[in-house]
């Protein structure tokens, strides 16, 4: 009898102790996830816009000292994606949030029919503003990124320009005759040659002498050869 009334006197406080456990504010798991996105967005082209998803009313989660947003494998900064938050102390939980990332600025179309194998001018581009995160992977923000590049396939009037629609104009064509150069200390010397392989500036090519002899250079912008000594 004795045992029984103790135990019916502790029962009061072990149903005290459970619930006055410290539980997770679920504002603050949301709050850290839009604090992260902002400093990984930052740099992005335009103005970002941030919205983070709403939380399971019944989420009961222990406090966590200190929450680690992190970004899962497979998911981007971009458009609509999951964001992971941990805690490791003093509680050991994993929970993930949804949220959407909107990036508004401009992005360059073609202003005019675009024919393949055509350089791009300024003249030929246009400017219109959207949802770069609607748009498709690698569109053009900045027509210096466009200006001088080879069309790479015929684009009608009014289309968002990708980075895979263009081409670096090629330094040097398979065929083309080049001067090479060469120098050292007080000196320079050069020759003419034919170009084996094509090559954009900065890149490795190999070139064909009067004599005969393959020479291998780095081709530059204006089409010259430079050889090292």
């Amino acid at each position: 009898m004795k045992t029984l009334l103790t135990i019916l006197c502790l029962l009061p406080m072990l149903g005290f102790a459970q619930t006055s456990a410290p539980r997770q504010d679920p504002a603050r798991i949301l709050h850290s996830v839009e604090q992260f996105l902002r400093t990984q967005t930052t740099g992005l082209p335009g103005q970002v816009k941030i919205s983070v998803g709403n939380l399971d009313s019944r989420l009961n989660l222990a406090d966590c000292d200190a929450l680690e947003p992190f970004i899962p494998t497979g998911s981007r900064i971009w458009g609509k994606t999951t964001v992971g938050v941990r805690c490791n102390a003093p509680a050991n939980w994993t929970i993930y949030v949804q949220a959407d990332i909107r990036v508004i600025g401009q992005y360059v179309m073609s202003a005019a029919p675009l024919a393949q194998g055509q350089l791009v001018s300024a003249n030929q581009l246009s400017f219109a503003s959207g949802d770069l995160t609607k748009l498709p992977n690698g569109i053009i923000t900045d027509a210096n990124q466009a200006i001088g590049k080879t069309v790479a396939m015929s684009i009608p009037a009014g289309t968002p320009l990708r980075m895979d629609a263009l081409r670096v104009q090629l330094a040097i064509q398979q065929g083309q005759s080049v001067r090479l150069i060469s120098g050292g200390n007080g000196f320079e010397v050069s020759a003419e040659g034919r170009a084996l392989t094509s090559a954009n500036a900065g890149q490795s090519v190999q070139i064909r002498i009067a004599n005969g002899q393959v020479i291998s250079g780095i081709a530059q912008a204006d089409g010259i050869v430079e050889v090292g000594y």
